[in-house]
């Protein structure tokens, strides 16, 4: 009898079939996101529909070492209808609190920017891929997918409120002259988390510069920073933003074969506001945006590109996981000092959100 549970033990890991006592915990989340849009642009008179069906599945996993250091993970099975899987990096939690994650890491410049408050639901008039005024802070958030980004523990240097976060990746030359990736790229982060009465004060920011791996541009691959502000008192969040600084533009023409832009004197700018009685959220958020472009490799200089829109939206929680969802957003696109009417107008959304 010994033989024979030795042997199907034996059998059973050989197939992978690995006790469960063995494995790491997982859990899982996702989402359903099913709605009607419409948009009304500026060339035309007739109103355009279409069904937005959206899903997202995700799993993560974990473990805790005997000496107490946490490993995780996690992958997307579908990512808003995707269709495809994407691994992320991993991340270690050491118990001083400090993480590092490794191998797609991202970049300390952006985890550390406070959140200003935007509408939610899915409508909105593209602002087309000749323009290259950014539409949010982290326009610049680019890196190589060899790298680590390394998150301070609660009170750094013993400081209450403040974190700090460093990261780096290193990529590699093969580009030819008129396409862009990035190269190394280095950025450097800072949160603080106050309190005034009733009133709790986020100020986060940073700066990033990366190599451009293309022997042609004049521009770094970004060299930029941002810094964001949000107050929440009670059930009301107030937050505003501003970015700046210059970057390359992969694939401006919207294709992997595209050239990419450089793009100098960017400045964006975002405020948002939401509030929340009971069921109820109201959302709203306003961004301005310019930039000016050319592409890779040439001397030819042009009209600023600019972004402007304001999105709102309201939310009502009809059951635990179930929200019901009415947007509406007003943008205007100019590509080369000339109003895009293709790309700029109005739109609405009406839809419902169930998360798990």
């Amino acid at each position: 009898m010994k033989k024979e549970l030795l042997v199907a033990t034996a059998l059973a890991t050989s197939l992978g079939i690995a006790p469960a006592i063995n494995a790491a915990s997982a859990t899982f989340s996702g989402h359903l996101r099913n709605g009607v849009e419409g948009e009304d642009k500026d060339d035309t008179s007739d109103e355009s529909h279409s069904a937005k069906q959206q899903a997202a599945f995700a799993v993560s996993v974990s473990e805790t070492t005997d000496s107490g250091i946490k490993i995780s993970g996690s992958y997307d099975l579908s990512n808003e209808s995707d269709g495809s899987t994407d691994p992320s990096g991993l991340t270690l939690t050491f118990t001083d609190g400090s993480k590092l994650d490794l191998i797609e890491a991202g970049n300390a410049y952006a985890s550390k920017l406070a959140s200003v408050p935007g509408a939610t639901g899915e409508q909105g008039v593209s602002s087309g891929t000749a323009n290259s005024a950014p539409s949010g802070l982290t326009y610049a958030n680019t890196s190589d997918s060899v790298g680590f980004e390394w998150h301070s523990a609660a009170d750094f240097g013993g400081v209450e409120g403040l974190k700090v976060g460093l990261s780096a990746s290193f990529g590699d030359d093969g580009d030819a002259s008129t396409t862009s990736t990035s190269e190394n790229a280095y950025s450097v982060g800072i949160s603080y988390v106050s309190t005034a009465g009733d009133t709790t004060i986020t100020v986060g920011g940073g700066y990033i510069s990366a190599a451009d791996s293309s022997g042609s541009s004049l521009n770094d691959k970004a060299n930029s920073s941002a810094v964001a502000l949000s107050a929440v008192t009670g059930n009301l969040t107030l937050g505003a933003g501003f970015a700046g600084g210059d970057y390359i533009r992969s694939n401006a023409g919207g294709t992997s074969t595209s050239s990419a832009n450089e793009v100098d004197d960017v400045s964006v700018s975002t405020i948002g506001a939401k509030y929340v009685s009971g069921d109820i959220t109201f959302a709203v958020n306003r961004v301005d945006s310019d930039a000016d472009d050319k592409t890779i490799n040439t001397t030819t200089d042009s009209d600023n590109d600019s972004f402007e829109a304001t999105n709102a939206s309201i939310s009502y929680t009809v059951a635990p996981g179930v929200s019901a969802i009415v947007g509406f957003k007003d943008s205007t696109s100019t590509n080369e000092g000339s109003n895009t009417t293709a790309k700029s107008g109005t739109a609405w959304y009406v839809g419902a959100l169930i998360s798990f």
